[in-house]
């Protein structure tokens, strides 16, 4: 007996890829996919792949792809594997996860609010994490993990305060966007005051860390992040279907047997793990977690939210924009200020194109 039951098609047009949806069925498991957003999504792993080997590569000491490929397959030797193994890999693969951390988490507050500027740097979770990462460096003097630690618990109450300030009945988009716009702002004068009080040699470590950089991801932070966003990541597909069911409204996903507040609420705590994880080991990285869904989702043709799509992309623009601030500018710079320029004319592109629409 095949292992493959059967395969469902259902599309408005033999050439309709972006509606063209295929369900494979493999025992009693049935799988449903859109074949334009398979198509996507193993373009941009190729993308990924490609450009992890490009980051590999480059640097002062420049390397050829079958070097870094024997480093990682232990018959390379002395400075070649330490340079491949010790010093880059860590960074790039630092550079896909978190880029796929701020994509997911992109995705998920924007598909709850239904607000395409509904992203965690927007509505005060990074800034959050600042701050809970700044308390621990300035006032306590903690280490990497004691950092983490108050970079996750500044995101969660930041996180909470916007919950309960915008909770009329339910989670209103537009609300919790102003919200967190204000909470953002406290925050951001929060931390700018720590900063001010702070030694000069401590002001100016939290103020590189501040711009976001992936300078200091080795392989125990690495880990420890990789541990806590696979965690957050499981959780979030098993909501997914859930999900889905909530962009249709509340009434909508009451019908199907969802329970909508319970739902929304494991949502933002994921979406805060994904965001504060990534801000506690390489700072406030902005911008990704705006663009990338948005991005996917129009390159995808998706009808809702494009999850895999989005962790994508964000992987790759965020090793992107790791390899322009460190190679391709007269001075290196933290990755952040590099997400900074791509996030402002991701905005005035969008911004353009909806005046353009307007009658």
């Amino acid at each position: 007996m095949s292992a493959i039951a059967g395969v469902d098609a259902a599309s408005t047009g033999p050439l309709d890829f972006g509606a063209s949806v295929r369900v494979v069925r493999i025992g009693g498991l049935s799988l449903r996919f859109r074949v334009r957003a398979l198509l996507v999504s193993i373009a941009l792993v190729v993308a990924a792949v490609g450009t992890a080997l490009a980051a590999l590569c480059l640097g002062e000491f420049v390397l050829t792809v079958p070097e870094v490929l024997s480093a990682f397959a232990g018959t390379q030797s002395g400075i070649v594997e330490t340079v491949v193994l010790e010093w880059r890999a860590p960074r790039v693969l630092g550079a896909l996860l978190f880029g796929a951390a701020l994509g997911v988490s992109g995705a998920i507050f924007q598909s709850l609010t239904r607000n395409p500027l509904a992203s965690p740097d927007i509505i005060g979770l990074s800034s959050g994490s600042y701050a809970g990462a700044l308390v621990v460096i300035i006032l306590i003097g903690g280490g990497t993990f004691m950092i983490a630690g108050g970079a996750i618990v500044g995101g969660l109450v930041a996180a909470g305060l916007g919950y309960v300030l915008a909770y009329r009945d339910g989670i209103q988009g537009f609300r919790l966007v102003v919200v967190g716009i204000a909470i953002s702002a406290m925050l951001g004068a929060l931390s700018t005051y720590l900063i001010l009080r702070a030694r000069l040699e401590i002001a100016m470590t939290a103020a590189v860390w501040g711009a976001g950089s992936l300078s200091r991801v080795g392989w125990t932070e690495l880990a420890l992040s990789a541990v806590v966003i696979a965690v957050a990541l499981a959780a979030v597909a098993v909501l997914a279907p859930a999900m889905r069911q909530l962009e249709l409204g509340d009434d909508a996903a009451r019908a199907l047997g969802i329970r909508p507040e319970p739902v929304r609420l494991s949502l933002v705590v994921a979406g805060v793990a994904l965001t504060a994880v990534v801000t506690a080991f390489a700072g406030p990285i902005t911008f990704i977690a705006l663009a990338a869904p948005q991005i996917a989702r129009r390159l995808t043709r998706s009808p809702g939210t494009a999850l895999v799509p989005a962790a994508l992309l964000g992987a790759l623009v965020l090793l992107l924009s790791d390899i322009v601030a460190q190679h391709l500018l007269p001075q290196p710079l933290p990755v952040g200020i590099v997400t900074i320029v791509v996030g402002g004319a991701y905005l005035t592109w969008l911004l353009v194109r909806e005046a353009r629409r307007r009658p």
